[in-house]
């Protein structure tokens, strides 16, 4: 009795949860409230305070069910990896591929960029996009500084520097790609930007200035 207890609450959270995806993207969140998702579930909005402390964390919790796209890296092996190049375009190119064939993935994206709002309520949100943004970009710095270690890259900025414009790009395309997915073809346009990104980065030769007559 008690494992079957355990498994119902498991299945009306995940319904919640579910709810809630599904009227974010539809409505955003701030214009979507905890009785909106408990009608949407067949539940009382005790049953949602029973499992969620309130509307900020269900949305992280929503949240941490899904594989955003930025945060579809390998974890850290402790050892560094032979070509760090690659493997920062490794974790890119999946970035797109996972937005592009997972619906959960790209509806859990779309909320996250264009269905939310940083207010007080949901606070806690904007500080897991920070954290999430800072994981990033700290993994990536330390691939490139790798790279520039083994004379992979030579850039004219620092790794840091570097790993915040790939994100720029890399996010930035995504979200431009979820307002008209028919505009362009993700995975094709991306790959090719981020080997212009990256070869930037190989060149080392001085810019070459207009001649003054």
């Amino acid at each position: 009795m008690v494992r079957r207890t355990k498994e119902e609450a498991l299945a009306t959270r995940d319904s919640i949860l579910d709810a809630a995806e599904h009227l974010f993207a539809r409505d955003g969140v701030s214009r979507t409230s905890l009785q909106h998702i408990a009608s949407a579930c067949g539940v009382t909005r005790g049953a949602i305070y029973w499992h969620f402390r309130d509307k900020a964390e269900l949305f992280n919790e929503m949240m941490n069910r899904a594989t955003l796209p930025m945060e579809a890296l390998r974890q850290p092996s402790g050892a560094a990896p032979l070509d760090p190049v690659a493997e920062v375009r490794s974790w890119v190119l999946g970035a797109f591929r996972l937005t592009v064939t997972d619906p959960r993935t790209r509806r859990v994206f779309e909320i996250a960029t264009h269905k939310v709002e940083y207010i007080d309520e949901l606070s806690a949100v904007r500080e897991r996009h920070l954290a999430r943004y800072n994981q990033w970009v700290t993994r990536a710095e330390k691939c490139l500084k790798a790279a520039i270690a083994q004379g992979l890259l030579t850039p004219k900025v620092s790794a840091r520097t570097a790993a915040r414009g790939l994100w720029a790009l890399v996010d930035g395309l995504i979200q431009f790609w979820l307002l008209e997915p028919q505009a362009f073809d993700l995975r094709r346009t991306g790959t090719q930007l981020v080997d212009c990104y990256l070869d930037a980065l190989r060149s080392a030769a001085t810019p070459v200035h207009p001649a003054r007559h």
